[in-house]
């Protein structure tokens, strides 16, 4: 039985997919093969020496150590695509909060409670203050044209914008799903100078943190409205509030708050809930749920952030997974310890990812232990696992 942790609330339809005959799921199980998890923090947790695998529940993994999980032969799976519908429905919202001032509009409707008759002619005196444009007409640009970025580009295209879109890393399947009326941006810099509204769809990392900052808003257009359903440390907090106070940016939509943002004036905080829709949840728990069956039972890998996607049919009896570094002979040295032990190479792939490379071999028939032991004994070899 494999034993699968869960370390957050996982929707049933995708636990269901687990076959109980092969897997029991528990948020206690002390030696796992596999974890899902959602948001939890895993940065402190100790992994036992079984855990093969981590899907997250969802497309960010910052709260998992996959450096550290590289260096334990744990693959980190995320679910990219599974809640891009639901992010994008709360994008397209945050276009109109930014605009129209609806947020304010509300609260100050509140505070009319009370006036009986005459609210509505306080209503007439005073909505002039929440007046905004219409996004129709206007220019959105889309820096990060991932599985979310494109369903914003192409829903604002639907509603009248003229939409430019920046990722110099975009992949050949989200360029497929890309509308061709979407302008490309050759930089980052043309984004800011032509466009209304900007919104943020790349990941956080070194080179991500803070870049929208005091000098990406001196080539801005004065009034741009911001909107950012990413990860709130691309933009510096500061430099946003003095822009905010400037007027050279009109809003801020965050799905991140931060206590320096709420209740600040022209910044509209949502408490991160861009996958909360039961639609998304289900998406993510199933395709984490099939990305650890497929490891687990079949080595292949889909949709890792710290190793490559490998996935080979099964062409034999017996399977060899090696995760190993990515570092010369490595190849050489594997297929040289089984022409030792008199094993047949049936099939083999092999990719690399950064410095981490993985390796699938389909043998008729082998010593499972011994062939183990001496694959595991080469330099630079991480985990041998031979299902």
């Amino acid at each position: 039985m494999y034993a699968i942790k869960t370390y957050n609330k996982i929707s049933a339809v995708g636990l269901d997919l687990l076959d109980r005959t092969k897997y029991t799921v528990s948020d206690t199980a002390e030696e796992p093969v596999g974890a899902i998890v959602r948001s939890a923090a895993l940065h402190e947790e100790k992994f036992a020496p079984t855990l093969l695998a981590i899907a997250r529940a969802g497309a960010g993994t910052n709260n998992i150590p996959t450096d550290r999980c590289s260096e334990e032969g744990i693959v980190v799976f995320n679910t990219p695509g599974a809640n891009a519908n639901a992010v994008k429905e709360l994008v397209l919202a945050g276009l109109f909060l930014s605009s129209r001032k609806i947020v304010p509009a509300i609260e100050w409707a509140k505070t009319l409670k009370g006036n009986g008759d005459a609210v509505g002619k306080m209503v007439e005196k005073g909505k002039s203050a929440f007046a905004g444009p219409e996004i129709k007409g206007k220019t959105l640009g889309v820096i990060g044209l991932g599985a979310i970025g494109v369903l914003v580009a192409n829903a604002a295209l639907e509603l009248g914008m003229k939409v430019y879109g920046y990722d110099p890393y975009l992949s050949l399947h989200n360029a497929w799903n890309l509308s061709r009326e979407v302008q490309h941006a050759a930089e980052m810099k043309e984004i800011f100078e032509k466009c209304d509204y900007i919104t943020l769809h790349i990941p956080l990392n070194a080179n991500t943190k803070g870049f929208i900052n005091a000098a990406a808003f001196a080539s801005m257009k004065d009034g741009v409205r911001i909107l950012n359903f990413a990860r709130d440390g691309l933009v510096n907090s500061n430099d946003m509030l003095a822009a905010l106070a400037s007027g050279k940016v009109g809003a801020y939509v965050v799905d991140f708050p931060t206590d320096e943002m709420i209740g600040a004036d022209g910044v509209v905080c949502i408490p991160h809930l861009g996958a909360s829709t039961p639609e998304s949840e289900d998406n993510c728990a199933v395709m984490a749920a099939e990305e650890l069956m497929d490891y687990i039972e079949n080595g292949n890998i889909k949709n890792s952030v710290n190793l490559p996607d490998v996935s080979m049919p099964r062409g034999a009896d017996v399977r060899i997974c090696v995760v190993h570094r990515n570092i010369p002979n490595m190849l050489t040295s594997i297929t040289s310890v089984l022409a030792k032990d008199n094993v047949n190479i049936e099939n083999m792939l092999n990719k690399s990812k950064g410095e981490y490379a993985y390796t699938v071999l389909d043998v008729n028939k082998c010593d499972v232990d011994a062939v183990k032991a001496h694959i595991s004994a080469v330099e630079g070899i991480i985990r041998v696992r031979i299902i």
